[in-house]
């Protein structure tokens, strides 16, 4: 179930960023998946259920969050969506799948690591005003 949270708050953010008129939604989804991570461990073995208007009224409550009673109904139709499409990816064996950082098989070029320029610090520190046992010295700033 933790699993389940940490991947419903991640597609939440991709949809955020994705779907900029749905923003508003995804956010308020991604503070309740987080702030409720205990909320979806008592969902046990029913996922495919329908949450009603008054548990949506419960969850942004405890998350802090403001609906209007108008909306509860669309809430509570998208999150049951979101936990149904969860249950469906749950049935999904993915024992053999390796889990990979990018769906891109891509490298990063890196330059070589090589000296591009010749120390300098005496040069610098003899111009400087203030120099003890090779450290600049500055004014006291935080007292």
């Amino acid at each position: 179930m933790v699993q389940l949270c940490g991947t419903l708050a991640w597609v939440v953010k991709w949809a955020r960023k994705k779907v900029p008129k749905y923003g508003a939604f995804a956010y308020t989804v991604y503070e309740i998946m987080v702030t409720l991570p205990l909320f979806i461990r008592h969902i046990e073995n029913s996922l495919i259920m329908s949450l009603k208007k008054e548990a949506v009224r419960k969850i942004a409550h405890l998350a802090r969050l403001q609906i209007d009673e108008s909306d509860l109904d669309r809430y509570a139709t998208d999150l049951s969506n979101i936990l149904t499409l969860f249950e469906q990816m749950n049935q999904v064996d993915a024992s053999d799948i390796v889990p990979m950082a990018h769906p891109m098989d891509a490298t990063q070029r890196l330059r070589p690591d090589e000296v591009t320029e010749l120390d300098q610090r005496d040069k610098f520190q003899a111009i400087a005003p203030d120099v003890n046992r090779g450290l600049y010295r500055v004014p006291k700033v935080i007292e």
